[in-house]
């Protein structure tokens, strides 16, 4: 069944008086009516969502340990901790000294090794060596240039650069630390643009929100504390391919641009996952729902200002109101304050109007 987020109340749309002349309206204020607020039932879009709102955790759309290649001397170190930085970025450099001679000795030999091949490549041509010394000067080139190979390769890992976009964390090794490969971790990176948000939600939504997935991209918005201006917006782009069988949940995962960074993993936030969209809905102030034992009933003014206990079938609810299915149309006025002292028939004043801003959440919901 669906369900949606229900936020404590903002208040109702603003009060109407019932039909008719707000003169009428003050006239009966000095009556002997029951005094009531009212509000009016309003045809609105109201979004479905899953209630209540799970609570998801941050993670990085990537991590990578960086650590050396090869073991030396840590020479520079070409950022700040903490500090954003680009693909390729330098991030360290281990000492190339070491490496540069190494790579000097065997480039020597190899020249040698080279000026040897062409002799007795001469001399097998001329029929003058053997099949065998010919193959083994060659194999002896073919070795040292692969060593060569080998050592440029390796002075080139003297350069650490960064492999992705990503945040910077605290250096484990400083400039003058000797490291060694591959053991040291020298740095942890992480990417957050995008990021990350993993939660979980019971297994009862799963059928809907596949269904819902194969039509349309579902809506994320992630709502954290002490948050100034609008919640991140983002969208679900993972299911697991099992259920919890201990806690019954499904996770999933929602991807967020997180262009300026609000989101940082390791935080909690407050998921909010759109389903659907409910269109010209009837919502009334969720305060105006009252319970009887025949079922849920709300109390409509007629123009009489007298009230009638009407029976109607609910829906989701969401920022202060609930939808109602069947049994109420729009424009009419229902009593949100004063349903104790009310029976079927009673007579009642308005008492005053309640200023709302529930229409306009609705209206700009994400």
């Amino acid at each position: 069944m669906r369900n949606s987020t229900s936020i404590p109340t903002l208040a109702v749309v603003t009060a109407i008086m019932v039909t008719g002349c707000s003169g009428g309206a003050r006239k009966s204020a000095g009556s002997t009516g029951a005094p009531v607020l009212v509000a009016p039932a309003a045809a609105t879009n109201v979004p479905v969502q899953i209630n209540p709102p799970p609570v998801g955790h941050v993670m990085p759309y990537s991590t990578v340990t960086i650590r050396p290649q090869v073991g030396g001397l840590i020479s520079r170190v070409h950022f700040q901790e903490g500090q954003e930085v680009k693909k390729g970025d330098l991030l360290f450099t281990i000492d190339p000294r070491p490496m540069q001679a190494v790579l000097a000795r065997d480039r020597a030999q190899l020249e040698n090794a080279e000026i040897q091949f062409t002799r007795e490549q001469k001399l097998f041509d001329q029929k003058l060596v053997s099949q065998d010394e010919y193959d083994t000067s060659k194999a002896s080139r073919d070795t040292i240039a692969a060593t060569v190979q080998s050592d440029e390769l390796n002075l080139s890992f003297t350069e650490i650069h960064a492999p992705f976009d990503g945040q910077t964390g605290s250096l484990q090794f400083h400039e003058g630390n000797v490291v060694k490969a591959p053991d040291d971790i020298l740095l942890t990176i992480n990417q957050i643009h995008p990021i990350y948000v993993v939660f979980a939600v019971p297994e009862q939504y799963l059928p809907e929100i596949q269904s819902e997935m194969r039509d349309k991209t579902l809506k994320v918005s992630a709502a954290l504390q002490n948050l100034k201006g609008p919640s991140p917006q983002g969208e679900l782009t993972f299911i697991d391919n099992t259920v919890d069988m201990t806690t019954g949940t499904i996770q999933l995962k929602a991807t967020f641009p997180n262009e300026n960074s609000v989101l940082w993993p390791g935080q909690f936030v407050q998921v909010t996952l759109t389903l659907s969209e409910l269109t010209n809905a009837i919502v009334v102030p969720s305060q105006a729902m009252q319970t009887g034992q025949n079922g849920e009933f709300v109390y409509v003014v007629k123009p009489d200002l007298t009230v009638e206990e009407r029976l109607v079938k609910t829906g989701v609810t969401y920022q202060g109101g609930t939808v109602v299915q069947s049994g109420l149309q729009a424009g009419e006025t229902v009593v949100t304050d004063g349903q104790l002292r009310l029976a079927p028939g009673a007579k009642v004043s308005v008492k005053g109007s309640i200023q709302s801003a529930m229409a306009e959440s609705l209206t700009n919901a994400p």
